[in-house]
């Protein structure tokens, strides 16, 4: 019978017996009967990943690296704790497609649900990787598919503790009164049908009485685990951006593609998107599309996409693909007849002057910061609608650019959630440039001006001396959009 094995990190280590005593272990082998997994792997998806990857472009080696890096971060003695998400249901038996927690899926590359990992530092050298999941269980895998199982969290995710879910009440008491430091950002607030979730909620009946009560019982110290988090996921390694360009690109086609078409509704031109995201090499729409035809551009986060389009309007796309768990994030405005009228070639070529500026200081020679940049946009903006006759006084500008001009990307669409804005740009750093202008229907604002809305955004990664454009492939010059109506589909 043929079997399969996987060189997973440079030295592999495992429990054993008593106490924490490491010793080698050498390298894995899977029965080619049991080569069903809960996510694709190389082994059997090779047309989706190259060997020794865990998840697309990200090598076993890349987990245990960051793991190690968090480990760093610890202080001895001390554990860190993470859950995976939950399946979401939208009614009865109707589920959501599975979205793993971003941290988690960051420091495991495990993608299916009620997962528990713990990363435990035992000295300044030395930490433990435990990854506690659901067993296999044929019955159900014929139903809801395959499972990885245990045997594959050791062998294929690269714990050198693993067990079952099911025994988290028994197992993590244990673990938690033998550590002087909790770092962990549960429990959470979420009561589901979820075993884990409930226990992780304190829900669920047990001797334990969830997990808050097991953190109440122990001495240890309970601190947040998501600023140590966010510092990693801050800084993109080569690997990580690789995927934010391939998702980048792909989703730039897209949307020059969707310029060259005659849309009717909202809802045909989030459709042909949705197609476009799925079928050109990505894993479909990062986030709920914004797909806003005219005065509907002046809600920011308009997800409706349901009305017509009208010939004379502008038409607003905030829509990107994902790849690998990363994102990218897009926003184009065009015309929907392909030709800008004078009002909006006024507004749209000033837009475009404040976003090209800004992208062109995403780089740490600069000496800039997120926060710094919005007010640079502002500054530029309302000095520009001044021009066009825009009474800017008072709070005109936060009226007129409501939102800040960009946030960090990554494995979310706000990635590395909390952390400031104000943090001086690094090399690695991932951020959206998205400067945009709504002129509500109001006579404080000039006549022909009243109901456009439009904003620009690309992702970008912070260089040096130059930015790293993550999004070029979406046009975005008032010539280019222009000339694209009409020219043949690349679909």
């Amino acid at each position: 019978m043929r079997a399969f094995s996987r060189a997973l990190r440079p030295v592999a280590r495992t429990q054993c017996g008593a106490g924490h005593r490491l010793c080698w272990r050498s390298i894995t082998s899977v029965p080619a009967a049991q080569l069903s997994f809960g996510q694709p792997l190389h082994e059997t998806h090779p047309h989706l990943l190259k060997a020794g990857e865990v998840t697309p472009n990200i090598s076993a080696l890349e987990y245990y690296q960051r793991r190690s890096k968090l480990a760093k971060d610890l202080a001895p003695g001390s554990i860190a704790i993470l859950a995976a998400s939950d399946l979401k249901y939208a009614s009865g038996a109707v589920f959501y497609k599975f979205h793993q927690d971003p941290d988690f899926l960051y420091l495991t590359g495990f993608r299916e649900p009620d997962a528990l990992a713990i990363i435990e530092k035992l000295d300044e050298e030395e930490h433990v990787f435990h990854l506690y999941v659901r067993p296999k269980d044929p019955k159900i895998e014929a139903w809801e598919g395959p499972r990885s199982g245990i045997d594959a969290a050791e062998d294929v995710f690269n714990a050198e503790v693993t067990g079952s879910i099911d025994d988290l009440p028994r197992l993590l008491p244990e673990i938690v009164n033998r550590s002087k430091v909790v770092y962990t950002d549960l429990p959470q607030s979420r009561i589901t049908r979820n075993i884990l979730s409930r226990y992780l909620a304190g829900a669920e009946p047990s001797r334990t009485g969830g997990i808050a009560s097991v953190f109440r019982d122990s001495k240890a110290s309970i601190r947040p685990l998501r600023p140590l988090v966010n510092e990693l996921r801050l800084i993109k390694s080569s690997a990580e951006i690789e995927n934010m360009r391939h998702a980048g690109k792909h989703s730039g086609r897209a949307i020059t593609d969707a310029m060259r078409q005659s849309f009717t509704t909202e809802k045909d031109l989030d459709s042909f998107l949705d197609y476009w995201f799925k079928q050109d090499g990505c894993d479909g729409p990062a986030y709920v599309p914004v797909i806003a035809g005219g005065i509907n551009a002046n809600t920011i986060h308009y997800v409706s996409n349901d009305m017509q389009l009208k010939q004379d309007d502008l038409v607003l796309v905030d829509a990107g693909a994902q790849y690998g768990g990363y994102v990218t994030d897009i926003t184009r405005t065009w015309p929907v007849s392909g030709k800008f009228t004078p009002a909006q070639k006024d507004l749209y070529n000033l837009l475009l002057s404040v976003q090209r500026t800004c992208v062109a200081l995403c780089r740490t020679s600069s000496n800039f910061t997120l926060d710094k940049l919005h007010q640079t946009a502002c500054n530029s903006l309302a000095a520009g609608l001044k021009d066009l006759g825009f009474n800017m006084e008072r709070d005109a500008i936060s009226t007129l650019f409501p939102h800040h001009v960009g946030h960090y990307v990554g494995l979310d669409v706000h990635d590395s959630p909390g952390l400031p804005r104000s943090r001086p740009f690094e090399n690695g750093m991932c951020v959206t440039v998205e400067p945009g202008l709504y002129v509500p229907k109001d006579d404080r604002w000039p006549e022909w001006a009243q109901g456009i809305g439009m904003r620009i955004e690309d992702s970008v990664c912070i260089d040096e001396e130059s930015p790293y454009v993550l999004t070029t492939e979406a046009v975005k010059e008032m010539i280019d959009i222009e000339a694209l109506k009409g020219t043949p589909t690349k679909l």
